[in-house]
């Protein structure tokens, strides 16, 4: 089992760490950082949109970096326009 440290920081890589964080890891310690990284990859979808999708990938990429920096930071701070969505409670 991994730390939630750990957990949050492979949330944000790909939705393959996604799945192991929420299989594997410390679901309770990571619940932030898990769901803010399932609310950036449901969003991602929206980039398969031409030319606004586009942008808006980047978008979702900007956001799980700077999500990926605060789990490295250990550190809960909300990605801009998507942080405040609560899919897990």
């Amino acid at each position: 089992m991994m730390d939630a440290k750990t957990t949050g920081i492979v949330a944000y890589l790909t939705w393959i760490g996604l799945l192991i964080a929420i299989l594997l890891g410390d679901r309770e310690g990571a619940r932030f950082h898990i769901n803010q990284a399932l609310v950036i990859w449901l969003f991602s979808f929206l980039g398969l949109i031409p030319l606004i999708g586009w942008i808006w990938s980047i978008f979702c990429f900007v956001c799980a970096v700077i999500g990926f920096i605060g789990a490295l930071n250990g550190e809960e701070r909300e990605v801009p326009l998507l942080g405040r969505v609560q899919l897990l409670h």
